[in-house]
């Protein structure tokens, strides 16, 4: 996933953490724009700039992260005029790839090596707020991040076992018509 790159020993800790542990739902808060964003992050044509790049699971994505924008008291805000107004249209999410096209993401990383989905947050337009202005973000985005955690109860859940009740460790569940399996934890 990340040849090329010379991977920080504090990623490589994140990667190991994800990989031995069952996480299903995350969220990554970044600063400079007020929008969520959801997987791919990085285009399928690494030349093509602004290119959709859904994955197959492209409507939970979507259902994630509108789960979080509807929750945001200044996203879910229909004036086109304030920060982060140029995504109204889009009720406020975005595919990231569409936004723009990177390589190297957690959240692509996440979904094609792991269980989890993870959105990418831009919970405000300062790309570093100032401290007095952190109270305010973080009240602006509590609601948001609640119910966004709530969504870990939708879906597929339960308890894979053999015949005698033993819990299978990873076992492969596919849904049809989304080809893109999730393994069983421990």
């Amino acid at each position: 996933f990340f040849s090329g790159f010379q991977v920080a020993p504090e990623t490589k800790a994140v990667m190991k953490w994800l990989r031995s542990i069952p996480f299903v739902l995350s969220a990554s808060l970044h600063g400079g724009e007020l929008v969520v964003t959801y997987p791919y992050d990085y285009s399928r044509h690494p030349m093509e700039e602004k290119m959709f790049s859904p994955t197959p699971d492209e409507k939970v994505f979507q259902m994630l992260a509108k789960a979080y924008a509807n929750s945001h008291p200044v996203i879910s805000d229909r004036s086109e005029l304030r920060c982060g107004g140029n995504f109204v249209k889009r009720g406020g999410i975005i595919n990231g790839a569409e936004w723009y096209s990177f390589t190297g993401g957690m959240a692509d990383f996440n979904y094609l090596h792991t269980n989890c989905f993870e959105v990418t947050v831009e919970v405000g337009c300062e790309k570093f707020p100032l401290e007095e202005e952190l109270f305010t973000i973080w009240h602006e985005n509590r609601d948001a991040l609640l119910n966004y955690m709530e969504m870990v109860h939708r879906g597929i859940k339960g308890i894979v076992s053999d015949k005698f009740g033993n819990p299978i460790k990873n076992a492969r569940i596919s849904v049809r018509g989304i080809r893109h399996d999730v393994t069983t934890g421990n």
